[in-house]
C-alpha cells in the first residue's frame, strides 16, 4: 500500500496545485464576457453621445442659416414693396395732377364762352 500512496500523493498534489493556480491564471488572462459587454456598452454610449451632439450642432447651425435667409428674404421683400408703393403713389399723384390740369383747362375754355365769367372777361382785349 505504501507504493500506491507514494504514486498517488504526487498526483494529488499536482491536481490540488492546478486547481488553485488555474482560476488565478484565468483571471489575469483574457477579459470575461461581462467585461466585453460592459466595454461594448460604454463604446456604444460614447458613440451615441457624440453623434447626438453632432446632430444637435448641425440642427442649430441649419436653423440659424434658415432664420438668417428668411430675415434677408423678408427684408428684400419689404424694401421691394415699399419701392413699389412709392412708385404707385407717385404715378397716381401724377395722373391726378394731370387730370386736374386738364379739367381746369377745359373749364377755362368753357368759361371763355360764357359772358360774365372771369375767363370771358380775361379773354377780352
Amino acid at each position: 500500500m505504501l507504493k500506491t500512496s507514494i504514486r498517488v500523493l504526487p498526483a494529488a498534489l499536482a491536481l490540488a496545485f492546478a486547481a488553485a493556480a488555474l482560476p488565478a491564471a484565468a483571471q489575469n488572462a483574457a477579459p470575461t464576457t461581462t467585461d466585453k459587454v460592459e466595454n461594448a456598452g460604454e463604446k456604444a454610449w460614447d458613440a451615441t453621445k457624440s453623434g447626438s451632439e453632432k446632430a444637435w450642432d448641425a440642427t442649430k447651425s441649419g436653423s440659424k442659416k434658415a432664420w438668417d435667409a428668411t430675415k434677408h428674404g423678408t427684408k428684400k421683400a419689404v424694401d421691394a414693396t415699399e419701392r413699389g408703393a412709392h412708385a404707385t403713389g407717385k404715378a397716381v399723384s401724377n395722373a391726378g395732377g394731370a387730370a386736374a390740369d386738364a379739367t381746369r383747362k377745359a373749364g377755362d375754355k368753357i368759361g371763355e364762352q360764357i359772358p360774365g365769367t372771369a375767363q370771358h372777361d380775361a379773354k377780352k382785349p
